[in-house]
């Protein structure tokens, strides 16, 4: 009777264990700032009733973990993070291909990932690159105003500029390749090796360097815009550059990863995160991108991206495997190892 008894305790304790049999799930890995991630989770939750685990990465670390699971994939969906790295898995056959019923709701910029990739990503908002400045420590210290990329180059910003590692960052890689787009590759590599003097920090996340900027712990952080007007909505003394000479922009993207093991709720994240109503949310996590929905609502906030002078940032060129291999070795090799 023991026996029977132990044995009953042991079946219960493995049916507890075990996951519900059909129980909607839904692996999540996010690249944007960790509120408009847990936002979105929120939200899917409470509409669709699937059950999402949520982690949080840059772009680079997210493709370095989707590469590094290939053989046996653990997440579903990527959301968000700088369109580059979704076209380069895309080229790799990381992701797979899918068409949401809201594909004709988007503006022409978000449907171009998808048709160059034959569906395996789409744009969900778009940020042109710039940088901030803490005013009160340029205040206190009379530094010079930067108004252009060039500016970024004197000396009285010694130790005050922190930009992300290119590496991790898809922020950090987009800045790399407008540079190199901006000035040539010759003229690009040069301005940062004259830039590495000047930076404190190479920062694994894109949008670190303006958060320690706000706290007043350098004086410029080099990030999408839309970052540095999160900082200065809360309360804090940056302000935003669009640097004069012109500069790239992102289109972040979202891509189902091949081989997820719940892909009708992948797919169901797609369309979610398609929706106007949806896009229209981001303002509550204080994200200020332009929504690639036409319906949703842009927020006041958020930069005005007609009046910044863009590049004509060649994104399949860039995102390929072959480029950013290339560009971020030489990187490593050429500015990385610099001293300062």
């Amino acid at each position: 009777m023991k026996i029977v008894k132990n044995l009953f305790l042991v079946s219960l304790l493995i049916l507890f264990a075990m996951p519900l049999y059909g129980a909607k799930r839904l692996t999540l890995y996010c690249s944007p700032q960790i509120e408009w991630c847990e936002l979105m989770v929120n939200e899917f939750e409470k509409r669709t009733g699937i059950r999402v685990k949520m982690t949080r990465k840059s772009s680079g670390e997210t493709l370095a973990q989707i590469k590094a699971e290939r053989t046996n994939p653990k997440g579903d969906v990527w959301w968000g993070g700088t369109g580059d790295p979704h076209l380069q898995a895309a080229e790799e056959g990381l992701t797979q291909a899918y068409t949401s019923p809201k594909m004709s709701e988007l503006h022409d910029w978000a449907k171009a990932p998808h048709s160059a990739t034959g569906g395996k990503t789409v744009g969900i908002y778009m940020g042109a690159l710039g940088y901030g400045y803490n005013t009160d420590i340029f205040a206190k210290r009379g530094l010079p105003e930067p108004k252009c990329w060039h500016d970024l180059l004197h000396s009285a910003y010694r130790d005050e500029i922190q930009v992300a590692n290119p590496n991790t960052s898809g922020t950090s890689y987009t800045t790399l390749a407008t540079l190199v787009q901006l000035l040539g590759e010759e003229g690009g590599f040069s301005f940062l090796k004259n830039m590495h003097k000047n930076i404190n920090q190479y920062t694994k996340s894109g949008s670190a360097p303006i958060k320690s900027a706000a706290r007043g712990e350098n004086a410029i952080g080099i990030v999408f815009i839309h970052d540095a007007v999160t900082q200065t909505v809360k309360g804090m003394p940056i302000k935003a550059v669009a640097p004069c000479e012109g500069t790239g922009y992102e289109i972040g993207s979202m891509s189902i990863i091949k081989g997820a093991r719940n892909l009708d709720s992948a797919k169901k994240w797609v369309d979610f995160a398609l929706t106007a109503d949806v896009q229209s949310l981001a303002v509550k996590a204080r994200a200020y991108q332009v929504p690639s929905n036409k319906g949703a609502t842009v927020p006041p906030e958020a930069p005005d991206v007609s009046s910044i002078k863009l590049i004509d940032y060649d994104h399949g060129k860039y995102g390929s495997k072959a480029e950013r291999t290339r560009l971020l070795a030489k990187w490593d090799r050429e500015v990385k190892v610099l001293p300062r």
